[in-house]
């Protein structure tokens, strides 16, 4: 999925919905996260192009929220409970993810297998 500035983006997604796990004071998700507009595209090791400044996830803990919950390795998250994550900073993402009064975290994210298979259902 190609991002032009300025351009709409259309992707096909997916919501997943993670009930973040009590540790103490702690609330854990159990994913990490990579990328935003302040980080070097060319690092992404999810980004097709190498140009693609969105958040993605690079980490999923076994048995954690987010794996009960269906997150994978390499989904980029689109939303945050509503809230636009196409054109954030890594900081601003993850404070996003890790609000304290919040215990469900709702996402939408697009992954490159959900893409293919639309892409391929178009075709036939």
């Amino acid at each position: 999925m190609a991002f032009v500035p300025g351009q709409p983006v259309t992707a096909v997604v997916q919501r997943i919905e993670i009930h973040k796990l009590r540790q103490g004071d702690n609330l854990i998700l159990g994913f990490s996260i990579g990328g935003g507009i302040d980080q070097d595209p060319t690092q992404n090791p999810f980004s097709e192009d190498k140009t693609d400044k969105g958040i993605y996830v690079t980490r999923v803990t076994q048995g954690g929220p987010a794996e009960v919950a269906g997150l994978q390795i390499g989904d980029k998250i689109m939303q945050v409970n509503g809230w636009d994550m196409t054109m954030v900073t890594h900081d601003q993402a993850r404070k996003r993810l890790t609000k304290r009064n919040e215990e469900v975290v709702r996402l939408l994210v697009t992954r490159q297998s959900l893409q293919k298979a639309v892409q391929q259902s178009m075709m036939s």
